[in-house]
């Protein structure tokens, strides 16, 4: 197929307390499934693209569990390898106010972290490939995965396809020091480059001048960084989203991206009450590549994408639900919430 778009990851099981329960309380939990490219995979079909994602999961019902929730949205299955022993699990327990949401993952051994690389043809996945997209959790998973990330990646580029990364460091997977051994040379097949001050500093080993756990994210320290970042690794796009931590329930929500030559910065949204926060960066990821691929300019590339961020903050799970004409009517400046008849 032509000019679909591709991602691969690690989809897990997601179980969840009720409301804002603490899992200590939870006689039962909400189950559902997610994981960073998955998420990016299921919001870009929902904006009309062809899009496939590619993992491995066990044959058996709970892999194929797995597999129907991206069916469901319109996701291209096909090229999901069956095999393995286990769905990777995470527990999500929802915060509020002061107190923070928290995760804890039980994914040690999962079908993709034990996954070989004569598992997947990359080559005849990525024929007709435009676009494909990972996340730095998918090579901080297992050595193995990082091997097939670069595998990916290099089929992509013979392919003629854009590459985009969402750095997405992961203190409970691995060490900065691990992080950039892995994630600096992959760079090389990178044009498009997401992430927030942590990831640039953890994952590259650039500090942005942003104080974000006291809510300062002043844009113009992100500037000399950007900077860095596309002269030494050569991106066409860099952006990255500036979240103001008010509390678990209220944020201040922008971003900004650079492109070689002008910068911008987008409209800021203030988020309260969150519902769930999980999957923000993710809905943001795939609003922007939606947005590049469709958008005239870099600017109103970035509007879709915060727009869509800040309402994925509205809805419970992983994945965000709005269509395109949603998405475009916040970030044409409806905010009202009025019920719409």
């Amino acid at each position: 197929m032509e000019n679909r778009i591709v991602t691969f990851g690690e989809i897990m099981l997601r179980l969840s307390p009720q409301g804002n329960r603490r899992f200590v309380q939870a006689d039962t939990f909400d189950a559902i499934y997610g994981g960073g490219e998955a998420n990016v995979a299921v919001s870009l079909a929902n904006y009309g693209h062809d899009v496939a994602y590619v993992t491995k999961l066990p044959q058996n019902e709970i892999g194929q569990s797995a597999v129907n929730s991206l069916r469901r949205y319109g996701v291209d299955t096909s090229c999901i390898v069956r095999g393995g022993s286990r769905v990777g699990i995470y527990f999500a327990e929802t915060g509020s106010a002061m107190r923070p949401s928290k995760v804890i993952y039980d994914r040690a051994g999962s079908a993709i972290a034990e996954a070989e690389a004569d598992d997947f043809d990359f080559d005849k996945i990525m024929n007709g490939a435009r676009w494909f997209h990972w996340t730095g959790i998918t090579p901080a998973i297992s050595d193995r995965a990082a091997t097939l990330v670069a595998l990916a990646c290099k089929a992509a580029k013979r392919q003629g396809a854009t590459v985009s990364c969402d750095l997405n460091f992961r203190k409970k997977l691995w060490t900065p020091e691990k992080a950039q051994s892995i994630m600096r040379p992959l760079m090389e097949y990178v044009d498009v480059c997401i992430g927030n001050e942590e990831d640039a500093e953890l994952c590259l080993g650039f500090r942005p001048d942003a104080d974000v756990a006291h809510g300062k994210t002043d844009a113009e320290g992100y500037k000399a960084i950007f900077e860095q970042m596309a002269h030494e690794f050569g991106f066409k796009y860099v952006a990255s989203t500036l979240r103001e931590s008010f509390s678990a329930s209220h944020n201040g929500w922008k971003a900004m991206i650079y492109n070689g030559s002008e910068f911008y910065v987008s409209r800021r949204y203030d988020i309260e009450p969150i519902v769930d926060r999980v999957g923000g960066g993710d809905s943001f990821a795939a609003g922007l590549i939606h947005g590049l691929l469709t958008k005239p300019t870099q600017s109103e590339a970035l509007e879709f994408a915060v727009a869509a961020s800040a309402l994925k903050h509205t809805i419970p799970g992983d994945v965000n639900l709005m269509s395109v004409g949603e998405v475009e009517a916040l970030a044409g400046g409806d905010a009202s919430g009025r019920v719409q008849r």
